[in-house]
């Protein structure tokens, strides 16, 4: 191929008309309102200021002419192809695009190849762009390494959940990792407000009549998604009614059809999946019944199985509130019942009864504690021996062996307690693993294991076995 030749490219940048970069190309005005709406420059993208800001390293990146490889993290609808296509054009810089969901191995090298022969006929920057980034295997993402390290591509990655889990840490040390939020309302009421006044691509020339609360809630229940917002006003506009006046008008009722079954972002089994799960066992723990309830009703208000939160429930009571409240345990476990005897929603108000009662209920996390201690200590010593008087001795054999020697019966001794017994292997001895909290009934245990630790102290050891001739006096 000869020195700024376009032979051998794609047909879109073989011809392309003056001022036109190949990344809006022709037809684009035809597509969905939300392809048209996207930003063409910096300037026009709103949002994400706490990347794009000025001053920020990747405006000033972009601005200079100076891309780098990249990964954008963020939810649905945040802008991450419409950035990718923006630095693009900022930088004059060729632009191939993968997803994930739909490529391979194959489909990488293909793009290279194209990218590496655009590279130079016209010795422009190469970007590669992979949406969906984090559904390759460790194989696929590997196959980029080479290319980003010699300079043929510029890497940039879109995807919803945590790159540190995702992708390799080979590929993460070779980009930049930037994380985008979700829109606030004010942002989305910006972007459906220039789409009803914008005459090229958005809905101006429709003469579209729409109140500034239905915009709001529109925006509202976009739930920070760009993308959901403009395809919101897209629906309501085709169901627009022409009215006595020039111009059609969203009606209220449009406007509940549009909305209705919408829901707030809930990703089963992504990010926002556990960071609300998390949200809600932090508000338990906190002792803050309102946020608790508040991260419930989002969880179900998204889609979640109601029988995950039920088990999750169980784990708080016994995590987080234990023997405070032994009662919380019963309540977590009564709500599942009734969950699944109902079923959704009548089943839901239990499951909001049993977050608030947990909330409120005294927090103590010493059987966790000891749980996890007793764990590290088997962990450490092995498995030791079960001390003889420990032991049963059901065979002659093994009273001969003094199974059982020893032993001490609890019920036989001053207020049912062996006073200075010992329970565990010699190696243990006196090992405390449980310590009960101030607060609630634990408070009350606390109180009891200090008594018996006193009788402890002041009695001498004294095993009596019913089965021996010679018994210590």
């Amino acid at each position: 191929m000869k020195q700024g030749s376009l032979e051998g490219l794609p047909p879109h940048e073989q011809k392309r008309p003056e001022g036109q970069s190949p990344e809006h190309g022709p037809g684009i005005e035809q597509g969905p309102l939300a392809a048209r709406m996207r930003p063409r420059k910096l300037d026009d993208f709103i949002g994400q200021s706490h990347v794009l800001g000025p001053g920020r390293p990747l405006r000033e990146a972009v601005e200079k002419g100076h891309p780098h490889s990249m990964i954008f993290w963020g939810p649905p609808g945040t802008g991450k192809t419409t950035l990718a296509n923006i630095i693009a054009a900022a930088c004059d810089a060729h632009i191939e695009r993968l997803s994930a969901v739909l490529g391979g191995v194959k489909d990488i090298r293909a793009a290279v190849e194209r990218a590496r022969s655009v590279r130079a006929a016209q010795n422009r920057p190469c970007i590669l762009f992979v949406d969906e980034v984090h559904r390759f295997n460790k194989a696929q993402q590997d196959a980029f390494l080479p290319h980003v390290e010699d300079g043929t591509i510029i890497f940039i990655g879109a995807t919803t959940e945590n790159p540190s889990f995702e992708l390799n840490n080979a590929l993460l040390s070779r980009a930049r990792v930037y994380a985008l939020k979700s829109l606030d309302e004010d942002a989305l009421l910006q972007i459906l407000r220039q789409a009803l006044e914008d005459n090229e691509r958005g809905l101006a020339g429709e003469e579209l009549r729409i109140e500034e609360e239905a915009l709001r809630q529109m925006a509202r229940a976009a739930d920070g998604d760009a993308r959901r917002a403009l395809n919101f006003l897209e629906l309501a506009a085709e169901l627009a009614e022409v009215g006595t006046e020039r111009g059609r008008t969203v009606s209220e009722a449009a406007l509940t059809q549009v909305l209705g079954g919408s829901s707030r972002r809930f990703d089963k089994g992504g990010d926002s999946f556990y960071e609300q799960i998390s949200a809600l066992h932090k508000a338990v723990r906190g002792t803050a019944p309102d946020a608790a309830l508040y991260w419930l009703m989002r969880m179900l208000d998204g889609g979640c199985d109601p029988v995950y939160i039920a088990r999750r429930l169980l784990r708080m009571a016994s995590e987080d509130i234990g023997n405070a409240d032994p009662r919380a345990l019963s309540i977590a476990l009564s709500a599942w019942d009734a969950m699944d005897r109902l079923g959704s929603p009548e089943g839901e108000l239990a499951l909001a009864q049993a977050v608030i009662y947990l909330a409120c209920a005294p927090k103590s996390n010493a059987v966790y504690m000891a749980f996890n201690a007793v764990r590290d200590d088997l962990q450490q010593q092995g498995s030791v021996e079960v001390p003889l008087h420990l032991r049963n001795a059901p065979t002659r054999l093994m009273d001969e062996l003094d199974y059982g020697g020893d032993y001490r019966y609890a019920h036989d001794e001053e207020e049912a307690y062996a006073a200075g017994e010992n329970y565990f292997p010699p190696e243990l001895r006196d090992r405390r693993y449980y310590h009960p909290v101030p607060r609630g009934l634990e408070q009350k245990i606390a109180e009891k294991l200090e008594y018996l630790r006193g009788k402890d102290q002041k009695s001498p050891v004294k095993r009596y076995n019913p089965r021996r001739k010679n018994n210590p006096e």
